[in-house]
């Protein structure tokens, strides 16, 4: 369990990297490190655990070896648990053990990441292990709105990234006949004035 191996996970900024103790045959256990901390913050724990475990201790994104989201985008609580379940099915993990620590926990907004994840996706998730964590701070009569809500925004974000392809080349008439076709209220001169700064012209289109 001493010797691990580093990971890295795209995404559309760059990638998620993590480090990896145990047999990938093994069962897996995702590890969120704490507030300003990184994967290296499991480096002596990971040890002392049962071995047959695939440990996964994950650099949230602007922490450790993984990518800073670009400049100016903020870095809010429900970003870190979209983290957490990219990686997860980058890992084609469908059930799997979630330990936390400290932001692992809590965050800004007193949500915690973990639990918040467990709250969400309660069908992935076989134990819960919270190290130094305070509980999660949300009213019943919310609960349902709020998970509802969340998970709709983290599902539908990452089905359309899956969906991201190639933007297709048009000639300059296409693009107007599809732009017209989808707005309706557009005369043909008020697209064609649209499209000289809304298209990028490219060799093909």
């Amino acid at each position: 369990v001493g010797m691990f191996s580093e990971l890295k996970f795209p995404v559309p900024w760059g990638h998620v990297a993590a480090k990896a103790w145990g047999p990938s045959e093994g069962h897996p256990v995702l590890c969120l490190h704490g507030w300003l901390d990184n994967a290296n913050t499991f480096d002596k724990l990971i040890p002392l655990l049962p071995r047959g475990c695939y440990y996964v201790a994950m650099d949230f994104s602007g922490h450790g070896l993984s990518s800073h989201r670009p400049a100016g985008c903020p870095y809010h609580f429900l970003d870190y648990v979209t983290d957490v379940r990219r990686v997860a099915a980058a890992l084609q993990w469908r059930r799997f053990t979630l330990m936390g620590h400290s932001m692992g926990n809590f965050s800004f907004s007193y949500y915690f990441i973990s639990l918040q994840f467990c709250f969400l996706y309660p069908e992935m998730v076989d134990k819960l292990i919270l190290l130094e964590s305070l509980g999660f701070l949300l009213a019943p009569e919310d609960t349902e709105a709020w998970l509802k809500s969340k998970r709709r925004v983290i599902d539908r974000l990452l089905s359309l990234e899956a969906k991201q392809q190639t933007p297709k080349a048009r000639s300059p008439e296409a693009a107007l006949q599809r732009l017209l076709e989808a707005n309706s209220h557009l005369t043909a001169e008020g697209g064609a004035i649209l499209l000289q700064r809304g298209a990028t012209e490219t060799p093909t289109g």
